[in-house]
């Protein structure tokens, strides 16, 4: 089926054509009524104002040259400037109470001669070729005098405490030095009890005794070694090592040590006065310190005898205490040793007899 398109009317009725006339030249009639109505409005019969024209004749600037157009040239790189060389460090030698020599004031381009430190100007200028005093030499410390006892042969009878149980026994020292090397004995036995041998062997030296070994035996004996070149002290019985210090003295060398110094200088010890020591055992070593006390007379199996005690300053709860006579007419050797532990044990030996072996 074909489906037709609208027609479109283009014949208007007459009437309508008729109305759209008449509204037309009515509109044009407005329009001229309105440019009428404009005319009067306009026109007042008042002849026109004339005015002159005026005009100024301002003076042109001057026209300002446009600059010309900047030209960029490349420029060469500046060259670096030439490093100054770096200053030397001066090399100063301080001699004590001796004035600074004033560097030279003269301006100097040298850019190490101006970075050099100036000095005060109060400071006197100084002929640095002129022979400069020597510092006075250091003053070697004093050696301390020590006086080594003779070899002798101690004999002490031993009476001691543990655990409240009292028992006796013998002792003897044996002490041998030919003014090079010594060696040392001490032997404690009792019946039913066995023994007890503490050695000491080294050198004599202008400082006193320098023991280079220790031993202590029961039933086996441990030691302790002296190893002076490494500056150490070695153990038997696998104890770590210990630092060896200046003067140090085995548990039985150091009665022997405490005489030789004292009887050096006596006077040098008066009440009250300390010495200190490392003390080495067969397993450790510790330091001894000693207070000097007064002089005793004491009544030994020997006889009678004047005596100067040393008492070691404890310096733990479970130190041992160790009190220790010596005796001037005997060299200041021990004629009575007393060993207290902390549980109220002790061992105490007092001079029997002495005689030179």
């Amino acid at each position: 089926m074909q489906l037709a398109a609208p027609a479109f009317n283009t014949r208007a009725p007459a009437a309508s054509l008729g109305s759209l006339l008449l509204l037309g030249a009515a509109v044009l009639a407005a329009h001229l009524l309105v440019l009428q109505e404009a005319a009067v409005i306009l026109d007042t019969g008042a002849p026109p104002i004339t005015r002159p024209f005026i005009t100024r004749m301002m003076p042109a600037a001057p026209a300002v040259p446009k600059p010309a157009p900047v030209k960029r040239v490349a420029r060469a790189p500046k060259p670096p400037a030439p490093a100054a060389p770096p200053a030397a460090t001066p090399v100063v030698e301080i001699q004590p109470e001796t004035p600074v020599p004033a560097a030279d004031s003269s301006p100097s381009t040298d850019s190490a001669a101006a970075l050099a430190p100036q000095p005060a100007a109060s400071a006197p200028a100084v002929d640095a070729s002129a022979p400069q005093p020597m510092p006075p030499a250091a003053e070697a410390p004093q050696q301390q005098p020590v006086n080594v006892p003779g070899s002798l042969r101690l004999n002490y009878k031993i009476h001691g405490e543990i655990s409240k149980l009292t028992y006796h026994a013998s002792g003897e020292l044996l002490w041998l030095h030919d003014g090079k090397t010594y060696d040392a004995r001490l032997e404690v036995g009792a019946f039913l009890l066995g023994s007890r041998v503490q050695t000491s062997s080294g050198r004599i030296t202008p400082e006193g005794l320098a023991p280079t070994r220790f031993g202590d035996k029961v039933r086996s004996e441990v030691a302790a070694h002296f190893e002076r070149d490494k500056g150490k002290i070695t153990f038997s019985a696998n104890t770590p090592d210990v630092a060896l210090q200046p003067g140090a003295q085995d548990q039985l060398s150091i009665f022997i040590q405490l005489a030789s110094m004292i009887a050096g200088d006596p006077a040098r010890y008066p009440k009250g006065a300390t010495l200190e020591m490392q003390a080495v055992g067969a397993r450790e070593a510790e330091i001894w310190r000693f207070a000097v006390g007064d002089e005793e007379r004491l009544q030994l199996p020997a006889g009678e005898q004047v005596a100067l005690r040393l008492t070691r300053v404890s310096e733990k709860t479970f130190d041992v205490t160790v009190e220790v006579w010596l005796a001037p007419a005997l060299g200041y050797l021990p004629v009575r040793i007393r060993l207290t532990q902390n549980n109220g044990d002790f061992i105490e030996q007092q001079l029997r007899s002495s005689e030179t072996p």
